[in-house]
């Protein structure tokens, strides 16, 4: 873990007394991204997977439909630039009918997967997403301040990859909100695990969409907000 992820900082601990002392905590970076010469967007992130965010993100903002409508990402001092090709934007939201059903023990095991980080150990300071093909094969795993960020980036990676995503299961450690089920919506997702819960009006969109939520994965127990059929 680089100088672009933790930075070592000294404080003055109260506990009783002071005693000076200090430990890493985590960077937060400023990415400006700027699409064809135009700014589009500054988001405050985690410096790390720069291209797999920056196109999961432009994705699920509706720029791109696919990771070729990209022509070249250039990153320097915390500036992407993007250049597009002369097609581009995504459709707008979808029903989901993917047949994609996976066993309760693979969603327990997706949502373990992305606990296992090393940053948050030592920081408390991260979420955590995850993309799994048919619930089983990981590919890709991310860290970000946000749990929407981490999310883009195993977006963003799974488009550079060519995945299905209707044969993918997305795992995150933080709350359902609407942002995140438009995000996996837009993508194809059929099912969705966290550790957090979802709000109401996710679990409507998702029931409208097709997607499964897993909410509240933790040992061995879950609640199936939407579409229980594909938890076996």
């Amino acid at each position: 873990m680089g100088n672009n992820i933790l930075k070592k900082v000294d404080y003055l601990k109260v506990n009783g007394g002071c005693t000076p002392s200090g430990e890493r905590i985590v960077v937060e970076t400023a990415l400006e991204i700027r699409v064809n010469g135009e700014h589009f967007a500054t988001a405050m992130f985690l410096k790390d997977m720069v291209k797999e965010f920056v196109t999961g993100h432009l994705y699920s903002q509706g720029v791109i439909s696919q990771a070729a409508d990209i022509r070249s990402i250039t990153v320097k001092n915390n500036v992407a630039a993007v250049t597009l090709s002369s097609s581009g934007g995504s459709t707008g939201p979808r029903a989901i009918h993917s047949g994609l059903t996976v066993r309760r023990e693979a969603v327990f095991d997706c949502v373990r997967a992305i606990l296992k980080s090393d940053v948050f150990a030592e920081t408390e300071a991260v979420h955590s997403a995850g993309l799994f093909i048919n619930g089983k094969e990981p590919v890709c795993i991310a860290e970000d301040l946000g749990r929407h960020h981490a999310l883009d980036k195993v977006i963003g990676c799974g488009l550079l990859r060519n995945v299905d995503f209707e044969r993918t299961l997305a795992a995150s450690t933080g709350r359902m909100p609407v942002e995140m089920l438009i995000k996996c919506r837009r993508a194809g997702i059929p099912v969705i695990a966290s550790k957090g819960v979802p709000t109401s009006s996710a679990v409507e969109i998702a029931g409208e969409a097709g997607i499964t939520i897993a909410g509240l994965v933790r040992g061995d127990t879950m609640i199936i907000y939407s579409h229980p059929e594909r938890i076996e």
